[in-house]
């Protein structure tokens, strides 16, 4: 890596460490191109050479944070033990434990996947690969143990566990982001359950 380069992916690390800080004390609204390249101490042309907008900034920044969870998870998913339900649950269980530390930017990430607008380097909510996957094959588990119908489009079932994880979040908000972890994976413990008495073997 040549010079320029060096200072290009320096510029990144500081304008993401900026904004991240940034979205999750004021809110993504309130923060401003401007604001962000005064707290990383670069110019607004330099946030502007590297990301396109505002909502590219703030989905390069949560795609930069799941780089530490799932690290997390390569240690925790060979270890995970008990049902299909049992291993799903433990699994939100982690994502609201890790999301919670920042509530406020991942109300924001939320959010901002409802923008019409979003351009071609914005990577919305719902649409993490690592996490589909994961659940994917938890269920793909759970066909092969018997506790999960063959027949079942695990696809949508994922779907159906992604938005119920989302919209646990609305708790969250409506604390104005002071809720545990705890509150919200109990929720989601409830609502997996429910899920489950759909894809029993009949």
């Amino acid at each position: 890596m040549g010079v320029r380069d060096e200072q290009k992916a320096a510029t990144r690390e500081k304008v993401l460490e900026a904004a991240r800080d940034l979205f999750n004390d004021v809110g993504y609204e309130e923060t401003t191109i401007r604001a962000i390249a005064e707290r990383a101490g670069v110019s607004v042309g330099s946030v502007f050479t590297t990301f396109a907008s505002k909502a590219e900034v703030l989905s390069h920044v949560m795609t930069h944070r799941l780089d530490e969870l799932y690290a997390e998870f390569d240690r925790v998913i060979p270890i995970l033990r008990g049902s299909t339900v049992d291993r799903l649950c433990s699994i939100f269980a982690i994502h609201y434990a890790f999301e919670t530390r920042r509530v406020k930017l991942f109300l924001a990430h939320i959010a901002a996947s409802y923008n019409p607008s979003n351009e071609a380097g914005v990577t919305p909510y719902g649409r993490n690969p690592r996490l589909s996957q994961m659940l994917i094959d938890v269920l793909a588990d759970g066909v092969r143990k018997g506790e999960v119908r063959a027949d079942l489009d695990l696809n949508l079932v994922v779907e159906t566990l992604k938005a119920a994880y989302a919209w646990n979040y609305r708790m969250a908000a409506a604390a104005g982001g002071n809720l545990a972890a705890t509150d919200m994976s109990a929720a989601m413990d409830r609502q997996i359950a429910m899920i489950a008495e759909g894809w029993k073997p009949r």
